[in-house]
Formats: C-alpha cells, sequence, structure tokens
C-alpha cells in the first residue's frame, strides 16, 4: 500500500519554519505517544539543528503506558527535554512552562546580568497533522484561540500566541515530509489519522490495521467484536462487519461502513491503550 501525501501548502509551512526559526529559542515537538518515531518529522530535526528542543509525546491517554516510558528514556538519551501529555484533558500542559523556564534558565540569568530583566522566550510548536497543537495551545492559553479538528490539516497559517509575559508560543501548520521511505510509517501515520483519510484506500487500511493489532495486542479485537484471531486480517475484518451488522441490501458486509467504525474506535482508544511501535 503506497502512501505518499504532500499538499502544497506543506511545502510553504515548510518555508515559512524555515524564514522564523532564527526569531525562536525553542523548539517544541509534539510527536503521536502510540508511534513517536514514526510521527517524528525528520525534517524538523534538521531546521532546528541549533536550537534547544522539547519533545512533547502527545495523545499519552491513547497510548499504551509502559511503552510510553520506554520512549521517554530513548528520547531522554538522546538528550531531548520529554513531557508526556494528553492535551484534550489538559494533563502534563502544567509541565510545559516551567520545562520551557529551565532550558532557557542560563540565558535568562546571563541577560538579567546585564540588566535585561523581561526577555520573553520564544517556541515554535511544530509536529505532524493532526497531532494536536492547536489543543495544547488552547489548553495553555485557557481559551479558544485557534481552530481544532480531527481531520489533519485544520490549521493553514502562522499565529504568535502569548501564553504568559515571558513566553510566546508560534503555532504552525502541521508538516509531514515528501516521502515515506518505509512503507511500516506511512502506514502507521495514516492508522493514526495524520494522513487525510479521503486520499486512502479505508478498507485496505483497516485490514492492515487488524493484521498489527492481531500481531502486536492479541485478544483485543476478540474481545471487542467477538471475532476469532485465528482467521486472516481480511476475514477478521468481514466478520467485525457482520458482527456489528454493518451489512448492504443485498447481504453483503458495508466495507466502507466498516472500516470508517473501525479505524474511528481504534483512534478514539475504544480498543484499549496502544502503541504500535517500539523504541
Amino acid at each position: 500500500m503506497d502512501i505518499q501525501w504532500y499538499p502544497g501548502h506543506m511545502t510553504k509551512t515548510r518555508r515559512m519554519m524555515e524564514e522564523n526559526i532564527a526569531l525562536v529559542d525553542i523548539v517544541a515537538e509534539l510527536v503521536d505517544a502510540r508511534i513517536p518515531l514514526s510521527s517524528k518529522n525528520p525534517d524538523i530535526d534538521k531546521l532546528a539543528a541549533n536550537k534547544k528542543r522539547l519533545i512533547i509525546l502527545n495523545k499519552a491517554d491513547l497510548a499504551d503506558s509502559r511503552k510510553t516510558e520506554l520512549w521517554r528514556e530513548y528520547f531522554e538519551d538522546r538528550g531531548f527535554r520529554i513531557i508526556t501529555a494528553d492535551s484534550k484533558a489538559g494533563k502534563g500542559i502544567k509541565e510545559i512552562y516551567p520545562a520551557c523556564r529551565e532550558i532557557m534558565r542560563e540565558k535568562i540569568e546571563r541577560l538579567k546580568a546585564r540588566g535585561r530583566i523581561l526577555v520573553p522566550s520564544r517556541v515554535m510548536i511544530a509536529g505532524i497533522p493532526n497531532v494536536g497543537k492547536s489543543t495544547l495551545i488552547n489548553r495553555l492559553v485557557g481559551r479558544s484561540l485557534t481552530k481544532t479538528g480531527d481531520k489533519p490539516g485544520v490549521t493553514r497559517s502562522k499565529q504568535w500566541v502569548k501564553i504568559k509575559k515571558d513566553l510566546e508560543l508560534l503555532d504552525t501548520p502541521g508538516i509531514l515530509w515528501p516521502k515515506f521511505d518505509d512503507e511500516a510509517v506511512g502506514l502507521r501515520l495514516a492508522f493514526t489519522g495524520a494522513i487525510n483519510d479521503d486520499i486512502l484506500e479505508k478498507n485496505e487500511l483497516a485490514v492492515r490495521l487488524t493484521g498489527e493489532l492481531v500481531k502486536l495486542y492479541p485478544g483485543c479485537l476478540s474481545s471487542r467484536y467477538w471475532v476469532s484471531e485465528e482467521l486472516s486480517p481480511h476475514e477478521i475484518f468481514e466478520n467485525i462487519g457482520k458482527n456489528r451488522g454493518f451489512l448492504t441490501k443485498g447481504g453483503e458486509i458495508d466495507s466502507l461502513r466498516t472500516a470508517s467504525v473501525f479505524l474511528d474506535e481504534f483512534r478514539g482508544g475504544k480498543l484499549g491503550r496502544i502503541t504500535l511501535e517500539m523504541p
């Protein structure tokens, strides 16, 4: 299944980020805690090579907590400051301000010694589409300043947001990279909703996800959908539709409805807390 999705506005976003990187002190990258490495944009590492870094493992409420701790260790070993968060519920949000202050502590003290008492730290918020950047910023501010949505591509332009008198954020649109060299990375991004469903073969995507879940979390499908996991992924998918009563007038499985519901339930955490990759 070849997945490539790089709309024109992402080229503009990359250019905008390149133009504004000199204005910020910290680049905070949100990644999806269910796929921390697959959702980490390699282009952002290049862009932010000389900047302080913060990684926010967002949607941690949907991820396997044991594996999230392993990912925390993985990124910390590579020099990143890590925060786990659930931006929808507001968990972990209060840690962001003190983390930024700590990251900037030496510079702040150096400026104070020169008599510059209040110099705001500026943070670029970056990440893939639909990872929760706008929701996180709205939580930080305490009111709705940026658009949010379940589909990727809601934020289309940059926006400076003042969080406190000494902290400003630059909200940027979600950005992917032009080509996925590893098919598994593209699939994981599609599974979790980072790629617009409208350009995907949802039936095939759902069947592929079925196979992944049987392998990684045996029992999660049988317990929710009353299906045998000893069948092929395609047969399991068909039985999910049958058991849910998703049938056409001719008695055939309504595969598109089955796929849509199955993907929505996975993305919404109804199949349990699941992480699709390990360090």
